[in-house]
């Protein structure tokens, strides 16, 4: 048997084994086999007795956690198996925490930390309480306008239109006690980028892939952004067809506007999405291009 993501072998026992154990206790668990080598063959141990007793102190006074340590005889050679299981709490190693990924350990950090860190205690990034906002740093005018969407959707019934800010945010579970949620910071909030990074679209008119005609930014909470950048793509970066009936005007749209609008609010789901992800910010860029739609990316990122 190879190693993997739930098996690693190991010649003989040393004290950073302990950041190995702390990864699979991170991960999904796993074995590992001490007084084996890479392809799983048995070389025996010497000291297999004191290292019964030692592993498990180790692994107690350590990480905090208990594991089974099991000796094994076969062809006149002993070896040791550490049964490693899956904990729902982080495990960290002096500090430091590890993870197994595939038949390698890694230690985790940065944004992979705090993901890794908010998933083991049941949270995700967009529902993390951001301290010192309260519902009167919020835009009252993209609450109503959310309202509205929402009725006309008829995804709310028309009495939660006299309902208070603070209910409906309530009501969509964008507060953590009394402290609201990154996600309400997005959705609502007049300048979002003072919490969030990057937290606005670009929208860019390319005449080739190198040649950038023009481009525009769209700021603000993502309500606001959607509706701005609707109307930019429609009045700015669209060319419509012209024909006239008798004495009317008629312009025909390339593409269908609900599909743009529709395209924007995915962007605006997918912008969530990513952050917890290894992104530095969670800008969105838009690309168009002469003749033809373009891409949709996040930080360089295709995601169509």
């Amino acid at each position: 048997m190879i190693e993997s993501q739930n098996i690693e072998y190991k010649t003989n026992w040393r004290d950073e084994y302990l950041k190995w154990i702390c990864g699979f206790a991170n991960a999904e668990g796993g074995k590992i086999f001490i007084g084996k080598n890479d392809d799983g063959s048995i070389i025996g141990l010497m000291n297999a007795n004191e290292l019964l007793e030692l592993i498990p102190n180790k692994v107690r006074d350590v990480l905090g956690i208990m594991v089974d340590v099991n000796l094994h005889l076969e062809d006149g050679k002993y070896y040791i198996e550490i049964e490693v299981d899956p904990y729902p709490y982080p495990v960290h190693f002096k500090g430091q925490y590890h993870y197994r990924s595939g038949s390698t350990k890694q230690e985790l950090k940065g944004h992979a930390l705090n993901r890794f860190l908010l998933e083991k205690v049941g949270k995700r990034w967009d529902s993390v309480p951001v301290p010192d906002i309260s519902l009167i740093d919020l835009k009252e005018s993209s609450i109503d306008r959310y309202k509205a969407k929402a009725l006309k959707s008829k995804r709310i019934d028309e009495e939660i239109l006299n309902d208070s800010s603070e209910l409906l945010l309530d009501n969509l579970h964008l507060f953590d006690s009394s402290l609201l949620k990154r996600a309400a910071i997005m959705l609502f909030h007049p300048e979002p980028e003072r919490f969030i990074s990057g937290c606005y679209i670009k929208i860019g008119f390319f005449k080739t892939d190198e040649d950038l005609l023009f481009q525009d930014e769209v700021h603000g909470n993502l309500i606001d952004q959607i509706d701005r950048a609707y109307d930019l793509i429609k009045t700015k970066y669209t060319t419509y067809a012209i024909e006239y009936s008798e004495t009317s005007r008629l312009e025909h749209s390339p593409f269908p506007e609900k599909a743009i609008r529709e395209a924007l609010h995915m962007l605006s789901l997918i912008k969530i999405i990513l952050m917890p992800l290894q992104f530095k910010s969670a800008s969105i860029l838009i690309i168009l291009f002469s003749g033809i739609q373009g891409d949709y990316q996040t930080n360089g990122q295709p995601v169509t």
